[in-house]
């Protein structure tokens, strides 16, 4: 079965492919093959040769997904064949169509911009037989399944875990839930939000004496999104060693508890009540906040006695060093509205930039507080290159925030532009499934495809 393909590619699918030679098909070694022979730096990227069917929609799921994709996999984003993904209609703002047959609608959704790079899109209704069909197709050509419908949702389409793995034995099934798969609120429907509530953030989110508020960003969503990558690459490696997929149950409440972190860890030592609300303060380490300037905010943290001293020495005021109610942590704590105060009656003497300059070089933590535009203008972003122009096919010119991972070797990037709703149906029912231009014009007369 190997004869055909030279030693030297095999040796190269084979430090790259999550599943052994030995178990491999003769078509799933083609498609290995025809990944590492690809132009570009696709070949480099350590899933390369990996193929993903997103039936996700929203963040949280094609969050992961578009992770998955930066990394090199081949992402089939199935979406409604009139609507899209929900996100396609959440603006404005929206990048305008100049060019196609749609220069006259609204665009494209800055919200579906953000995760939805490196993917191809499949207009697609399973509410059809026939779109049920090719998706069975499908999931045998591809590694990895992600969805994110109610628990049982999918069943009556013939698309849940225990019906796709006897299609595909190797395939790993990952479902993203607001609650999981089982429990008491399984069946709820889980919004970032209501996450945040139910389970801890916003109860420790916003000011000491103010309302609990939610994260400015869909947090929840996003580190169930980074769990949920995470998990599929691990789930690769241990289908490496046993020739077998499985199914992945993730939920934004798990996900969410999980990342209390620490305060989670300190209500369950103490047995105590956790300690609410801080702003940008810390609980247990003084001064660590953040605090007016003439003209703006300024984050500073003085986390241990040597940092505080160089504080004092840099605000001028080196006297509060031996001050009897400042000169531990532990008494700063118990002074802190006064050492607060103190503090920022100095800082709203100078503009942030001359804070800024002053404590430049300190070697104590510090950092303006800087709004979106601001922060994606910042030097350092640019030189890290995390803003990155590509070309849209329809909207032409558009800056993107590009992938955070920066490899030695392999160089992740955005490949593709997030695509228009359907842009690569053809592409894929011709190349994947080798349907021919009258099938499929037959399922688009039929609203099976778009």
């Amino acid at each position: 079965m190997l004869l055909s393909i030279p030693k030297t590619s095999r040796q190269f699918i084979k430090a790259r492919c999550t599943r052994t030679l030995t178990n491999c098909s003769p078509r799933t070694l083609r498609r290995c093959l025809a990944s590492v022979a690809g132009a570009g730096d696709t070949a480099t990227l350590p899933l390369a040769g990996i193929k993903v069917l997103d039936m996700t929609r929203v963040l949280a799921g094609p969050y992961s997904t578009q992770i998955l994709g930066d990394l090199g996999a081949e992402i089939i984003k199935i979406e409604h064949p009139i609507r899209g993904d929900d996100t396609r209609a959440w603006g404005p703002p929206y990048a305008k169509h100049i060019r196609g047959n749609h220069t006259d609608g609204p665009g494209e959704s800055a919200y579906f911009l953000a995760v939805n790079r490196n993917k191809k899109s499949l207009g697609l209704s399973f509410a059809h037989p026939s779109g049920v069909e090719i998706l069975h197709r499908l999931v045998k050509d591809c590694d990895v399944l992600v969805e994110n419908y109610l628990p049982g949702a999918l069943k009556k389409y013939a698309m849940d875990f225990d019906t796709i793995s006897k299609i595909n034995p190797a395939l790993v099934y990952a479902s993203i839930t607001g609650y999981g798969q089982t429990g008491p609120y399984s069946d709820r429907a889980g919004y970032d939000v209501m996450v945040e509530a139910e389970m801890g953030l916003m109860h420790i989110t916003g000011e000491r004496d103010g309302p609990p508020v939610k994260v400015g960003v869909a947090v929840t969503d996003l580190t169930t999104g980074l769990y949920t990558s995470n998990s599929i690459m691990a789930a690769l490696i241990g289908r490496a060693k046993t020739g077998k997929g499985q199914h992945i149950d993730l939920a934004l409440s798990d996900c969410q508890v999980a990342t209390l972190a620490n305060i989670a860890s300190s209500a369950l030592i103490s047995g105590q009540k956790d300690s609410g609300r801080w702003g940008t303060a810390h609980p247990s380490i003084v001064p660590y906040k953040a605090f007016k300037t003439s003209d703006g905010d300024i984050l500073i943290g003085g986390g241990n006695d040597r940092l505080y001293g160089v504080l004092c020495t840099r605000i001028g005021k080196p006297e509060w060093i031996t001050d009897e109610r400042f000169k531990t942590n532990a008494v700063r704590v118990k002074h802190r509205d006064i050492l607060e105060g103190l503090i920022e009656n100095e800082t709203k003497k100078k503009t942030t930039k001359e804070w800024l300059d002053i404590l430049d070089g300190s070697g104590m933590p510090y950092a303006a507080i800087n709004d979106i535009q601001s922060t994606l203008k910042h030097e350092h972003v640019l030189a890290r290159d995390m803003v990155k122009e590509i070309e849209h096919p329809t909207c032409g010119p558009m800056k993107l925030i590009n992938t955070p991972i920066k490899y030695s070797f392999s160089k992740p990037s955005i490949r593709t532009a997030p695509p228009t709703l359907g842009q690569h149906t053809d592409e894929i029912l011709k190349d994947v499934l080798g349907m021919s231009e009258g099938d499929i014009e037959s399922l688009r007369s039929e609203g099976v495809v778009a």
